[in-house]
């Protein structure tokens, strides 16, 4: 028993490594290979943020993501 509780408290401690992930690089079609980008906020919304990736190279949209807001405090 003691030892499910400290497996539990291990996944629950290592969870935190994969809530944001950020790409370094994408494949960008316009300069066929893999470009780094940069990330930027595209829309503040209510329930969390939307980034964009865009090519360091061309400036083309190659990918987005959505990271969702904690609900820890209210206002």
């Amino acid at each position: 028993m003691a030892n499910s509780k400290a497996t539990n408290n291990y996944i629950m401690e290592n969870d935190y490594q994969y809530k944001d992930l950020v790409a370094t690089r994408l494949y960008c079609p316009t300069c066929r290979g893999s470009m780094p980008v940069r990330e930027r906020l595209l829309l503040v919304l209510p329930d969390g943020d939307l980034y964009e990736y865009l090519c360091c190279n061309c400036g083309q949209t190659l990918g987005d993501k959505k990271v969702s807001k904690g609900h820890d405090f209210l206002l």
